[in-house]
Parts: structure tokens; sequence; C-alpha cells
């Protein structure tokens, strides 16, 4: 294969649905079996393979472009100084990488050893800390792996996503793009800001050889700061779901629940009974987040306000409840009614099955569906997910959002954004 382009820890296929869209068939490489099916399912080229074991001598010279998400690193959380010692080492280990140097094991051993030596997850026995710390360590040595496959195939345009947490790493990358020979820019995107029914903020990075690149033109707005000449409102999750009540704001997801794959307790009665309320916009989204010393948690209107972003830490613990006092007010309800937003973020959540976002009444509770899920991600309703209900959810939460990635990579390939993409902000 001559001029191929390949997606680095591809998962289920967000970057490749967005390229399909762009006429580009990247090939995946992923290790996730499960993933490896949604991706056959999907119509997607993929090589299931360790990415860290991928022998490299086989792109030298034939790559064209380069996507990829490589897992979530663990160096932000670390605190006392070791989060810190941790991007230090990522960021050498990095610059190693893009100098043809491979300096993995070394700097596994020395990540493990700085997070040994802080109060990282000290809470736990010291047999389960150990095995907490080595995991979290080979995990983090990842997201320099993307520099090792640029070293070896230099590709003409070089797309990477990742939390926000990330982009220190992100801003070396660049660094040592631009000394290559690339334009490059990295920084922080918000995917509502492209059409995503959700407030899923990342770390981006776009570089090319043969082309200037800079941050993608937005096509949606944050109707908080007023209305605006050019682009549309953010998608509400009302909107992307087709609810009646479109102003709601759009409400994001995390896999987790119950151990069984999150497959609804009850049957369509009760969720044809919730969903009749639902539409008719009597709904309060109650949260996680500021839980105060009497057991409530913050509180947001979803037809005119936003969720806060939802994180795998989140469990199941966030639910939208039946609001009997329609047009009550207090002083949560007040302080969380920013105006139309989307979606927070949608994420896994450590292989717990299910959606951390359930919609409930004093009797009955509804998980959202995995359908609900990708359409907040702005993949296809009828993506074909494969493997258990956990994985399937799994997938969906670590997903780059298509729409995103569609915008990403039209400024690193310079192939046009398709009609469809451009119209809204016309």
């Amino acid at each position: 294969m001559n001029d191929i382009d390949i997606d680095l820890f591809a998962g289920p296929g967000g970057w490749d649905e967005a390229a399909r869209l762009l006429g580009v068939r990247p090939v995946g490489i992923e290790l996730d079996a499960a993933a490896c099916e949604t991706r056959a399912a999907a119509g997607h080229r993929t090589v299931r393979a360790d990415v860290s074991a991928f022998p490299l001598e086989r792109l030298a010279g034939r790559v064209r472009g380069q996507a990829g998400s490589p897992p979530c690193t663990t160096f932000s959380a670390a605190g006392d100084g070791a989060g810190n010692a941790v991007t230090d080492q990522l960021a050498e280990l990095t610059r190693y990488a893009f100098a043809g140097h491979d300096k993995r094991e070394t700097h596994r051993r020395m990540i493990a050893a700085h997070l040994a030596g802080s109060a990282w997850r000290a809470d736990l026995p010291a047999g389960d800390r150990a095995a907490k710390i080595a995991k979290a360590a080979a995990s983090a040595v990842l997201v320099a792996e993307p520099a090792r496959f640029i070293a070896a195939g230099r590709p003409e345009w070089v797309a990477l996503e990742q939390v926000p947490a990330v982009l220190p790493l992100w801003e070396v990358y660049a660094a040592e793009l631009r000394l290559r020979g690339y334009s490059a820019w990295c920084g922080k995107l918000n995917a509502a800001d492209y059409g995503v029914p959700q407030t899923r903020e990342r770390a981006i990075l776009i570089a090319s050889r043969s082309r200037r690149v800079g941050r993608p033109e937005p096509t949606h707005y944050d109707p908080r700061k007023g209305c605006q000449l050019w682009g549309l409102p953010w998608i509400s999750m009302a909107e992307a779901l087709g609810w009646g009540a479109t102003g709601r704001p759009s409400v994001a997801v995390t896999a987790g629940g119950t151990a069984t794959g999150g497959a609804e307790p009850f049957g369509h009665r009760g969720r044809d009974a919730l969903e009749a309320e639902r539409d008719d916009g009597r709904w309060v989204l109650h949260t996680n987040r500021d839980q105060r010393p009497d057991g409530s948690r913050q509180t947001a209107d979803p037809r005119s306000a936003p969720a806060p972003a939802l994180t795998a830490k989140s469990g199941g613990q966030w639910a939208v409840k039946l609001h009997r006092g329609r047009g009550a007010s207090c002083d949560a309800d007040r302080r969380d009614h920013p105006g139309d937003e989307s979606a927070p973020t949608i994420t896994s959540a450590g292989g717990k099955a299910g959606a951390n976002l359930t919609w409930v009444t004093e009797q009955e509770s509804v998980r959202i569906t995995v359908q609900e899920a990708a359409i907040l991600q702005s993949f296809p309703g009828d993506y074909p997910w494969q493997g258990t209900k956990t994985k399937q959810f799994e997938q969906c939460g670590n997903a780059v959002p298509p729409r995103l990635a569609l915008h990403v990579l039209s400024m690193a390939t310079g192939i046009p954004l398709p009609q469809s993409a451009t119209e809204a902000a016309a």
C-alpha cells in the first residue's frame, strides 16, 4: 500500500466516519476486539494490532496522513508536584521519539517512580496501589506513540485529539513538527462549536507539510454570548434527539450503570410514560456536582440551560427528575440557567455498563440508550455498535465526535468541508 492514511488507537471509528465524508479511507490500528468488530460492521478498514508493538518499518515513506486519539493519560491527576514531573517525562519521551530513539521503557519506569513517591492513590492498599501505578505509567507513555509513527512515516498531515490536560504535550509535538518543516497548530476546541450536541472540550493538534494550518472556523456559537451574524446556536439535546421541546439543551452521558450492560429495568410502558413527561418539558437535571451537606446537588433546567460536563467519575449519579413545581424558582435554579447550550461531555466510565444519564421520576427510571448516546456524539443513530452493552457504551464514550473530527481533518488535509457541514453556518 502506497500513500496510506492511518488512524492510531482507532476505536470504533470517530476519525474514520469523518474521513469518509472527505473521501479519505484510513487504515485503523486498534487492539480492542469489540471496537474492531464495530469498525468492520461500519465498513472501516482495520488492522487489529497493538500500536506500541506495530512494526514501524512497514510505514517508512508510505504514510500520507496520520490521525489518532491515544488513550487518556493519568499524569494530570497525580498532584503534589508529581503531575508536573510526569508531564516533563512525557515531554522528554516525545522529543526522543521524534528523534528516532526508543526510550519508552526507561520513561515508563521513571513515571511509575514519580507516582509511587507522590500521594497519588494513597488511599489504596499497597498492592492495589502498585498495580494502579503500573497501569497508569504504561498508559501514560502511549501519548508518545504518535510521535514514533510521525518520525517513521513522515506523513503529509497530522491530526491528534485528547483530553484538555494533554495540551502541554501537543505543544511539544507542535514545536518538534515545526522544526521538521510542518505548519502546526494546537489548542482547545469545544465540540459544540462545530455542530456536536455536546459541550465536549478537547486538546487538538493539527499539522501539515504542504499547507498552512490554524484553528478550524466554528460553525456554531454559544447563545449565552448573544446572537451572532454568522453561524447557528449550539445544538440542543432535544433537537439532536428529535424531542418536541427543542429549546432544551443537550445533556451528555458516560458509560456507566449496571454490570449487566445497562438494559432498561422495565418495559416500554414505563419509558413511554416518562418520555411523555419529558416532552412536556417537566424535567430538572440533578448532578453529582456541588453536593451540599443536606445531600442535595446542583440542578439545571434542561429546557434552557446546559448540563455541566459529565465525566467518568460521575458514575450513575446524574439524573433528570420530574419537576412537579414547573415554573418555580430556587437559588440553584437561578444559578444554573445560563442559557441554551449543548450537552456536556460523553465519556466512558472505567468499563461500567449503561449510561450515566438516567431519566427519573419518583417511581421509575430510564437509562439512555446506546443509540441516543451515539447521536449526542454525532455518530449516526444506526451506527452498528458491537460487543456487550458495556463495551458499546465504552466505545461510544471514548470516541472522538465525528463532526468535530470532520472540521479538524478538513483543516489538516486541505479537503473542503462537505456542503452539509458548511450550510449550517451560512
